[in-house]
């Protein structure tokens, strides 16, 4: 069970943020246009879109918005105009943080993110400074109001799931990274719904903050880098609690 990144406080966290929604329905529909530019408009051969748009549901982002991406994808002549960028570097008190970004111009997107960095506390390190510390896996989480957790977790050990873990009315399911496609449609075929649906980048172990600056500083960084419209996933190993 160790190694899960505590999906009940980001949750909460989310919740508390809505006005940053569409902010995240621009990301989304970014990573959306993308996916379909690189390998086609039709998810059930588009391994990468189909990721990309289970993730949109999971935010509540509406089939409009869904749509319209990829009809300006099908539409679009400048199809390598985006890449995919992770910066990896430290917070306060030696938080690992990985930042994936979804840029047009790196010569815009490294500064601002190294900027933050230096902003709260932290520095920008070389690649694979701190990936090391962090396990690539699928991500799957499901609300468990009105579900048995039993037959959920039987399902998605079904499945191929690696890893179940029920907190605070959540069910997260964890897969080896190139399971997560098959796991992710059996259960859609089961009929379950996702609050997250990811491939994601799980902590091996936890850093806690001492200092209750450093706190309010690892909390900007996170926030802003967030907050930058080129930053898809901001991941991290620190223990809130």
């Amino acid at each position: 069970m160790s190694g899960h990144n505590k999906w009940s406080k980001i949750k909460n966290k989310k919740g508390a943020e809505d006005a940053k929604k569409g902010k995240m329905f621009t990301k989304l529909a970014r990573m959306i246009f993308v996916a379909a530019r690189e390998g086609g408009a039709d998810p059930e051969y588009n391994a990468q879109l189909k990721t990309a748009i289970e993730k949109a549901k999971a935010e509540n982002i509406p089939n409009d918005n869904i749509e319209r991406a990829l009809k300006k994808a099908q539409g679009a002549e400048d199809a390598g105009s985006y890449e995919e960028l992770f910066y990896e570097g430290y917070g306060p008190e030696g938080v690992a943080v990985m930042v994936l970004c979804l840029t047009d111009n790196r010569n815009r997107t490294a500064p601002d993110v190294r900027h933050v960095f230096d902003k709260f506390g932290g520095n920008l390190g070389q690649n694979g400074s701190v990936s090391f510390m962090f396990d690539k896996k699928g991500q799957l989480v499901i609300n468990g109001e009105g579900l048995d957790e039993e037959s959920v977790m039987n399902d998605a050990l079904e499945a191929g799931a690696e890893d179940f873990i029920s907190e605070d009315g959540f069910f997260e399911i964890l897969t080896v990274d190139k399971d997560f496609a098959e796991v992710r449609d059996y259960l859609l075929d089961k009929g379950y719904k996702f609050e997250k649906a990811d491939i994601s980048y799980i902590p091996q172990n936890y850093v806690k903050i001492s200092d209750e600056k450093n706190i309010e500083k690892m909390e900007k960084l996170i926030d802003s880098l967030e907050d930058n419209d080129d930053v898809q996933e901001v991941y991290h190993n620190w223990d809130e609690e």
